[in-house]
């Protein structure tokens, strides 16, 4: 199939080009900038998806058009409320319009749990306005959808915005990771691989018009997800639990009593959390180490 990815650049876009592409089809991304990880079977268009002209370009002949576009970050949400609703909102308005102009047969849209949660400040509000706005695209017009609430990812090409990625750096360069909130809170951490993979599986039929809820099979305390990272680096790693209620986030449970009721989907194989954690470790330690390389399993320092 022809499909078209909005923010195919990002962390999760990227990951689902990628398994889109594997899969055999024929994939455009569009973001604001290049993607450094463009294979040579995509196509890339660079532009805003505030631009109706430019949307409905990249559009045009798409078969089904996913949208990970627009602010994800919580914190960037909180501190800039009116481009949230513009690039969030607004530009997934123009995204559905364009999709509904070009006769898509699904609409994949990236939301939250947090969606009926009530944490998440205006991020949670941008996503409860985009999925009911694409609940009526579906009445109004017959453009078919699927919701995608992602839960918390973490792996590859992700950066500071990502939690694990920021709590190994801080563990890395200071030894120290500062978490705003408690070391009780809990969280389903789900490997950006798999997420990426499910978020292809449900373009089979049994998922149209469906509201799926993708994370990790098993809750773990953020406080242990520290003590492991710090375990795996073998260091004295200190933790600064920041529990004042500033970040934006849940503590157990996102979810708050609402009848959207969403079906929860797990990858059959998923990545262990313990490799997946070493595999960001390893990542984040070349990057921050450009002069050292590793040779049978030592690292060695480069001339």
């Amino acid at each position: 199939m022809k499909i078209t990815v909005f923010g195919g650049a990002g962390f999760l876009g990227s990951h689902v080009c990628d398994k889109l592409s594997e899969t055999g089809h024929a994939v455009t991304l569009f973001d604001r900038a290049n993607s450094p990880w463009l294979r040579p079977d995509q196509t890339m268009i660079v532009g805003d998806i505030l631009d109706e002209a430019a949307v409905g370009k990249a559009c045009a002949g798409a078969e089904v058009i996913y949208n990970f576009a627009g602010i994800a970050d919580i914190g960037e949400a909180e501190v800039n409320p009116v481009d949230t609703a513009r690039y969030n909102i607004l530009g997934n308005t123009i995204i559905l319009e364009a999709a509904r102009r070009a006769h898509a047969a699904r609409f994949i849209f990236a939301s939250s749990l947090y969606v009926y949660s009530k944490a998440g400040g205006f991020y949670r509000c941008s996503k409860q306005s985009c999925e009911l706005y694409i609940e009526n695209y579906r009445m109004a017009y017959n453009l078919p959808y699927t919701i995608l609430r992602y839960g918390s990812l973490y792996g590859p090409r992700a950066d500071r915005r990502n939690a694990i990625y920021r709590f190994v750096r801080e563990a890395l360069e200071r030894g120290r990771i500062e978490y705003f909130g408690l070391p009780t809170a809990l969280r389903e951490y789900i490997h950006v691989e798999d997420a990426a993979l499910c978020s292809v599986e449900v373009l089979a039929p049994e998922y149209a018009d469906s509201n799926i809820v993708l994370t990790g099979a098993i809750p773990m305390r953020v406080g242990d997800l520290l003590k492991m990272i710090a375990e795996m680096l073998g260091k004295d790693i200190k933790f600064d639990f920041l529990g004042d209620g500033k970040s934006g986030h849940y503590e157990i449970t996102p979810y708050s009593f609402n009848p959207h009721i969403g079906k929860k989907m797990i990858p059959r194989l998923s990545t262990d959390l313990g490799q997946g954690l070493l595999r960001v470790i390893e990542d984040l330690h070349r990057e921050l180490n450009p002069n050292l390389t590793t040779e049978m399993g030592y690292l060695v320092k480069k001339d």
